[in-house]
């Protein structure tokens, strides 16, 4: 029988995305093993991420502060916001593009069935933040999934009840495709060669 500590571990491991039983056993073991030190760096990094790190007050991304780098830079375009899904995705196009505007963070994308809804966006806020009048094109770079093109149409009509021009990416994004896992040539063409939101 094992250890109640190592299941408690091993339990632990699989709210990692992909990570089923097997990886977190073989996780745990090598940690326990081979990389106890590691280990002890991983828990005592994961604990002050967990409590120091929150949501920028302006565009929902992590940040240790009110307001994060990004929004806080005075070299930014104010009048070009970008919508992303996730923080990864915000951080591939910051990487393949030359984009220099500011980010909206949705930390998800419209999905009923998983309770998903516009309050769990922050979509409120991106309409205070349309509302201010700074912004003139919102650039949407949802996800090209179901629920991604759902969330795509739905802030293009924020966008339209502001009098922001949409704009959405396209070609090379493949139908499906998560945009953390588009190479940066491909992303940076479809971010160069976004279109107006019909």
């Amino acid at each position: 029988m094992s250890s109640p500590l190592l299941e408690q571990l091993i339990d632990a491991l699989r709210v990692l995305p992909g990570v089923g039983q097997k990886s977190a056993q073989r996780m745990a073991y090598h940690v326990l093993e081979r990389e106890r030190a590691g280990g002890q760096r991983l828990a005592d990094a994961l604990a002050v991420a967990v409590e120091k790190i929150g949501h920028c007050a302006r565009c929902r991304d992590f940040s240790e502060d009110e307001v994060c780098p990004t929004c806080a830079s005075a070299s930014r375009d104010v009048h070009q916001l970008c919508v992303v899904e996730t923080p990864a995705d915000r951080l591939a196009i910051e990487q393949a593009t030359g984009y220099r505007g500011l980010y909206y963070v949705l930390q998800g994308r419209l999905s009923p069935l998983d309770g998903i809804g516009p309050a769990e966006l922050g979509l409120d806020r991106l309409h205070a933040r349309l509302a201010e009048g700074e912004v003139s094109e919102l650039i949407v770079a949802t996800n090209p999934t179901v629920e991604g093109e759902a969330t795509a149409h739905y802030v293009g009509q924020i966008a339209r009840q502001h009098n922001v021009r949409p704009s959405r990416l396209t070609h090379g994004v493949p139908l499906g495709g998560e945009l953390e896992y588009v190479d940066r040539g491909t992303l940076s063409h479809a971010f160069g060669s976004r279109s107006e939101m019909p």
